[in-house]
Parts: C-alpha cells; sequence; structure tokens
C-alpha cells in the first residue's frame, strides 16, 4: 500500500518517506515552495551586497572587550562548512576568531587532517574541547536501546553546548557559524532528525537507558541558548556563508588546492558515528535517506542535477565490506557485540513522541520565528 502511494516530488528528491510531505497538484513538494517563498531571497545578487557583510564584520569588531585578544569563536569539524568558514573568516573579512573543535571521540583521520592543516596555514589559535568519553558513550547507547531514529543527538548536543558555554565562560559575544542556506535550505523533517537541543528528551532517555551519571556533558537546552544566552548574555549567532555566494563544489576545491584538505565522502561523515549512523542505521533500520534532504538542498540552489541526484540515491552510501569494517569499528568503540547491535536494529522502531519532549513548546516557538522571519525553513 505504501509502495502504491509513493511519491517524489518533480523538481526536488524529497519523497513520502517523510510521512508528512504534501504536493501541489504540478506535484510539487511543500520543501520546495517554501524555497521559493521564504529561502529565494537568499540568493539574489542584492543579498550578496559586501557592504551588508561589512557593517556586519564592524560590530562584531566593535563587540570585543577591552584586552580580549579574539574577536570572535568559531566551530571547526574538519568538514567543508566550518573550514571554508575559517577561511572566509581571517582571509576576507579580517576577523580574528578563536575556533574550537569539540572532539566527541569519533574524528576521522581526515577530519583531523582538515582541522591541523586549515589551523595551520591560517595561523589561527585551536582550543578543544574533549568529551568525557565514559559520558558520551554512556548517552549514545541509551539512544540505540530507545530505538530512536537520531541516534546522533548526544554528539550535536555535545557540540553545540560546549560551543555556546565557551563563548558565554569567555565573554566572546559572537559565535560564527558554517550554517548556512546554500547547502542545508531543505531541513531533514523532524521524525527523521528531532532536535539535538531539546533536554527534556535528552534526559528522559538517559534516564530510562543510561547507567553513567553525566557530570561534565555540556548540557545547553535550546531555550538556554536562544532566549537566555541571546537576551540577557548578549550572545549573537552569525552565519557568514549566507551572506556571499557559497558553492560547495568551488569551496571543496579552494581548501584543496590552498590547504591540502581531503574529501571524506558525503555531508557529516568527517565523524566516523555520523557516517555510520546516516550511511547505516537510518536507512537500513528506519529507510530513511539523509542524503534526500542534503541533494535537494543542491538541486533548488543550482548546485547538482535532479537526475544526478536520482542516480546516486540508487546507490548505497557504503560498499559491503566498508560496512563491515565500520560496524566493526563502532561496536568496538562502544564496547558492545555486534549480537547487541543486530537485536537492537531488529527491535521495534520508536519515534520522538515516545519519550518525554519540548516538541510541542519549541515549535510554538519556531512558529513565532517564522512570523518574525528569524527562521525561514520549513520545520516539522
Amino acid at each position: 500500500n505504501s509502495e502504491q502511494n509513493y511519491q517524489i516530488c518533480k523538481r526536488c528528491v524529497m519523497d513520502t518517506s517523510d510521512s508528512n510531505i504534501t504536493f501541489n497538484l504540478n506535484g510539487i513538494c511543500d520543501y520546495c515552495i517554501n524555497f521559493d517563498k521564504r529561502l529565494s531571497k537568499f540568493f539574489l545578487d542584492k543579498n550578496f551586497n559586501s557592504a551588508k557583510l561589512q557593517k556586519k564584520v564592524n560590530k562584531i569588531k566593535l563587540s570585543k572587550k577591552v584586552n580580549q585578544k579574539y574577536d570572535c569563536l568559531i566551530g571547526i569539524s574538519g568538514g567543508v562548512d566550518s573550514c571554508y568558514l575559517a577561511h572566509i573568516v581571517k582571509k576576507v573579512l579580517k576577523l580574528n576568531p578563536l575556533v574550537l573543535h569539540v572532539d566527541t571521540g569519533w574524528n576521522s583521520k581526515e577530519a583531523v587532517n582538515n582541522i591541523e592543516n586549515i589551523i595551520d596555514k591560517l595561523n589561527l589559535d585551536l582550543h578543544t574541547e574533549v568529551i568525557n568519553w565514559r559520558e558520551m558513550r554512556d548517552l549514545q547507547i541509551a539512544f540505540f536501546k530507545a530505538q530512536l531514529p537520531n541516534l546522533d543527538i548526544p554528539q550535536d548536543h555535545a557540540i553545540f553546548g560546549s560551543i555556546y558555554n565557551y563563548a558565554i565562560k569567555n565573554n566572546i559575544s559572537f559565535i560564527l557559524t558554517g550554517g548556512n542556506f546554500s547547502t542545508e535550505c531543505i531541513r531533514e523533517p523532524l521524525q527523521w532528525a528531532y532536535h539535538a537541543s531539546d533536554l527534556r528528551h535528552i534526559k528522559d532517555i538517559h534516564q530510562k537507558f543510561g547507567k553513567q551519571k553525566l557530570k561534565t556533558f555540556p548540557f545547553s537546552d535550546i531555550f538556554k541558548y536562544k532566549l537566555y544566552y541571546r537576551f540577557f548574555k548578549g550572545l549573537k549567532i552569525f552565519q557568514p556563508l549566507n551572506f556571499i555566494k557559497y558553492n560547495k563544489n568551488e569551496a571543496i576545491e579552494l581548501l584543496e588546492r590552498e590547504y591540502g584538505w581531503i574529501n571524506y565522502g558525503h555531508k557529516h561523515y568527517e565523524s566516523r558515528f555520523t557516517k555510520f549512523f546516516e550511511g547505516y542505521w537510518l536507512k537500513k533500520k528506519f529507510g530513511y535517506d539523509k542524503r534526500r534532504a542534503h541533494f535537494s538542498s543542491l538541486i533548488l540552489t543550482s548546485q547538482m542535477e535532479r537526475m544526478d541526484a536520482i542516480d546516486r540515491l540508487r546507490l548505497n552510501p557504503y560498499d559491503d565490506k566498508t560496512i563491515n569494517n565500520e560496524i566493526d569499528y563502532i561496536c568496538n568503540k562502544l564496547n558492545i557485540t555486534q549480537e547487541e547491535l543486530d537485536l537492537i536494529m531488529r527491535g521495534k522502531n520508536k519515534t520522538f513522541k515516545d519519550y518525554k519532549s519540548a516538541h510541542v513548546l519549541i515549535q510554538f516557538f519556531v512558529k513565532i520565528c517564522q512570523i518574525l522571519n528569524i527562521e525561514n525553513r520549513l520545520i516539522r
């Protein structure tokens, strides 16, 4: 029956694996309609007005406290967006950032190499926050046992929590991120990728399935950083890549040429865990392929042909030999057996709605942000 009702957008490659997707009479999905209505304005020539960007840069420079060395904080993962951001911030915007890397225990060799090269060649200062591995592992195993699609919530929360908390602790007013509409104008539906910032959700799952006390884990609830940090502590988040003509392939070419940057495959695969989670767990257990959202973003921003995306989606992100090596690696690192992993894989799939969450409150907040044009993407 689900095969009978299957539908794929005629413009991008989002399909009915998102059970809430809707299509108009021409077979165009609501993500594309939202792009035209709310996001296409970011790709007009007038959006790339250097005066607008320069005004923001001047504001960032003026925000620097007396005797403070850095005028902003940027996170780096070794991925294309964050590495290209470091290049733009230092070389083009002429800012002096402190670069923060959050080591969750899952860096690929390529990611480590990329970070070292960027830091060395741009002569930047790097601070690394290392997450307590026993706590990280315990929280990740709890999410496995919860049978949820988004196994990356613990890692994502650790990264953003560390960055926000570090900025506040060290009186840095601006965080610059590699988030951008050019490669992320379509956000994965919540049933695939629930909010990593929902602390109520995380704590409920850990209470049910965790064993280790999370004494040092860098928690930062969505309301804490969106409201308290912003309005009471003066923390501002800025995404410079939305104000330049950001083309992913051109960025990769520049990074390879100037920094010896090494490509790690697909978006977010600079993390060994994310590579396993997106390429294998999510696709095999739930039938969700995050590449649909990633490719659709590139199609809408004229960086990929739709037929090319369809051809690539027919191929698994992994070949059999690679996935077996990755499963070995994941099991050894988490100290679980392949039998335990197989048992979890065969367990009953759950959604975030099976656990406590702040979903209703967050969606109300999202709606307000959409009305105020603070949030332009479709989030549901």
